[in-house]
């Protein structure tokens, strides 16, 4: 059995941030699906947002956070991330973060959507990758212990509380038993829920999964981001970057069509209204051959795109035959972020004692309905930051070394090994099988789940999860031990798939509004009287525990939300 203050599971910007701060006080290690430097969190091109600029402000940044996620953004966690930005965008300075500089050596900062300033501090069009790279640094130079490829199956909860977790190492095989004063979920988003994303493989939301079957609160599951801007057909993203820096949006006619929909903010409003002004563009005929829509750079010359987008450049060329500096790129748009996640305060911690979470795992309701372009980077190394350092606190100072059984570690193996059935006897699990399900999940959820809804839909597709969720259980995986069993690791995938899935569309059900990037067509105005409330949801014993609870209010009322 292995053992360790601190365990932080997740190993992109939130994870590594944890870390780095827990390590101060505590000893650490980092358990992680990849290698850390092959985290989704090196794919994020944009910014981070602070608040630098000599006329900007923190306050700006909070009003623009808080009308950005159209009001249902917990006002005090936003002023959180908004005043610790600047801070922590310093830290990352002195840690060698190499930030595109301006001609008299500031930081630049770019224009993202729903910003009233620009404000996003940015490495190129490279900016996750080169602060994962930094924090990856920073950590091993600091001697915290790294777990790469190693997969959480399960929190191990004693007495009501987190005591460690059961893992399972892909290169030997081998089920591993980690105790720990506390556990730091940092496992990033589920994305691939959806057939239409710009997220990793590795996305499959197995941290917000794996914490709600043990009885954790998730909260705002039904709020899904959609990316206006990703390659027509492979869903490569394309940067929010690429309209700050002066990109336009243009239909089959050459139209920049974003002045019926958002004439002050244009190419440069919310995610939320671009994605569906595209997504109407293409339903109602304006589309370029019916399908896409152009993102146009024609105009900012080859020498700013080299400098400022260079990534965009290459993906175009390699993924679309498309060189941006000569003609328009083809875009449509595709699922990106998850607002929902694990509830958590402003500190990280959660309803189950002795489990936190930061990053795109977590609900700690900076984001509301709608995440503003840039506020997700910052997030992950502000609340990063501020989880390591709760997590350090409660290891060395408020909690003692957790009680964990032989019963309660032996009835985790139990469950894992039963997952193979007996004696051979199960039906074994063909990767075909396990795959036909994960291709009608995702397609349904794009189908029916996705930038607009209706009630029918949402309903028949609840139906359907639940029908995909009875023939999953009737499969076992192919192989009992052997390493690097993808197989394995694909079937468990799928089951962490099907559960949030059918979170996210009940929820959207329930919600008979549109807010931000939930939009019901059959309910399509915002309902601040019935529904300026948060959604939580707890796993019971007949399937998901819905329950709404009040969002903070502190200095901005509800206005209309428009741009």
């Amino acid at each position: 059995m292995l053992t360790h203050e601190v365990l932080v599971i997740g190993g992109g910007l939130a994870g590594l941030m944890a870390a780095l701060a827990a390590s101060e006080e505590a000893e650490v290690a980092v358990l992680s699906k990849l290698w850390p430097t092959r985290s989704h969190s090196g794919a994020a091109q944009g910014g981070f947002n602070s608040a630098l600029g000599e006329d900007d402000s923190v306050e700006a940044h909070i009003f623009d956070t808080v009308k950005g996620g159209d009001y249902l953004g917990d006002q005090d966690a936003i002023e959180v991330l908004c005043s610790e930005g600047p801070e922590v965008i310093m830290e990352l300075e002195r840690m060698g973060v190499p930030w595109t500089r301006t001609e008299d050596g500031r930081v630049a900062q770019r224009s993202l959507g729903g910003a009233g300033f620009p404000r996003a501090c940015f490495a190129a069009d490279f900016s996750g990758h080169v602060v994962l790279h930094t924090l990856y640094e920073q950590v091993f130079r600091r001697g915290v212990k790294i777990y790469p490829e190693w997969h959480l199956l399960k929190l191990l909860v004693e007495d009501g509380r987190v005591a460690g977790v059961l893992a399972y190492d892909l290169a030997r095989a081998s089920l591993e038993v980690m105790r720990a004063k506390v556990v730091i979920l940092a496992t990033g988003g589920y994305g691939r829920v959806f057939s239409k994303t710009t997220n990793a493989h590795a996305n499959t939301g197995d941290g917000m999964a794996i914490a709600y079957r043990a009885g954790a609160v998730l909260s705002d599951m039904e709020f899904v981001q959609f990316h206006p801007t990703t390659l027509y057909g492979t869903n490569i993203l394309i940067s929010e970057a690429a309209r700050g820096e002066g990109g336009y949006l243009r239909n089959a006619s050459g139209e920049r069509f974003m002045k019926r929909y958002a004439p002050q903010k244009m190419e440069l409003a919310p995610r939320d209204v671009v994605s569906r002004a595209i997504f109407k563009e293409i339903k109602e005929g304006r589309g370029v051959a019916g399908k896409y829509v152009h993102l146009d750079m024609t105009h900012l010359g080859e020498a700013l795109i080299n400098e400022r987008l260079p990534q965009v450049r290459d993906l175009a060329v390699c993924y679309a035959g498309v060189d941006p500096v000569h003609s328009p790129v083809p875009i449509e748009p595709a699922q990106h972020y998850s607002m929902g996640g694990v509830r958590t305060d402003s500190w990280g911690v959660t309803s189950l004692p002795g489990l936190l979470a930061a990053g795109e795992v977590a609900n700690v309701s900076v984001h509301g309905a709608n995440r503003l372009g840039g506020n997700s980077l910052l997030e992950t190394v502000v609340f990063g930051r501020r989880s390591g350092r709760k997590a350090a606190a409660l290891a060395r100072g408020e909690v003692a070394w957790p009680a964990l059984s032989p019963a309660t570690v032996k009835e985790s193996q139990e469950d894992f090994l039963a997952l193979f059935g007996s004696g051979g006897s199960a039906q074994a699990a063909a990767a075909d099988d396990i795959l036909q399900i994960r291709r009608e999940l995702t397609a349904l959820m794009t189908n029916q789940v996705g930038i607009f809804r209706t009630g029918d839909e949402l309903s028949d597709a609840v139906a359907q999860i639940r029908q995909l969720q009875a023939r999953y259980r009737e499969l076992k995986p192919a192989f009992k031990k052997c390493p690097f069993n993808y197989a394995l690791t694909e079937y468990l995938e799928v089951g962490y798939l099907l559960d949030l899935s059918e979170v996210i569309a009940i929820g959207a059900l329930r919600r008979t509004e549109s807010r931000g990037a939930h939009y019901r067509l059959d309910y399509p105005q915002r309902d601040d009287r019935h529904w300026l409330c948060h959604t939580f949801v707890k796993k019971g014993a007949d399937g998901p525990v819905f329950s709404l609870h009040p969002v903070t209010i502190t200095r901005h009322a509800p206005q209309e939300r428009g741009y």
